[in-house]
């Protein structure tokens, strides 16, 4: 008497969709809790001059002379946000708000501005300047070389 044989896939599909499951999972909690756990997030790049240590190449996001005084540019594919709150003073936050995750919408008159709920922030420091958000934007790790600003 011979026993049924079974398909050997399964393991696979298993594999599979508990890769795709942690996936979606680590997905939502990076949105969801980007402003609950600021310990994890590096302090933001200086000034021009400021020292670039780690020297490791990170992304290229702009030049200098693309980021206006008192505003910023948001750069979505990389999550950040880049502002010049005084001349040559480069700041990075996430640009995620805090409140429900939406991804800023734009930088203009030192605030940057959640289009979901209308939240604004600092350009200097990230901070809430209008709720509903309480928690202000977690700063990004940038690095300014000569004229060109990296994602560090």
């Amino acid at each position: 008497m011979t026993s049924p044989s079974l398909p050997a896939a399964g393991p696979a599909r298993r594999t599979v969709m508990a890769a795709a499951g942690a996936a979606g999972l680590a997905a939502a909690l990076t949105a969801c809790g980007s402003g609950d756990d600021s310990s994890g997030t590096a302090d933001t790049g200086s000034a021009t001059g400021g020292s670039a240590q780690d020297g490791a190449g990170g992304t290229a996001l702009a030049r200098t002379a693309d980021i206006p005084e008192g505003g910023g540019k948001i750069f979505k594919d990389q999550g950040v946000v880049v502002t010049q709150p005084s001349a040559g003073t480069y700041k990075a936050f996430s640009s995620k708000c805090t409140h429900q995750g939406c991804a800023v919408g734009s930088v203009a008159n030192g605030v940057i501005v959640c289009p979901c709920h209308n939240s604004e922030f600092s350009v200097t420091d990230g901070s809430v300047k209008k709720g509903p958000a309480t928690q202000p934007l977690p700063a990004a790790k940038i690095t300014v070389s000569g004229d060109e600003i990296t994602l560090a």
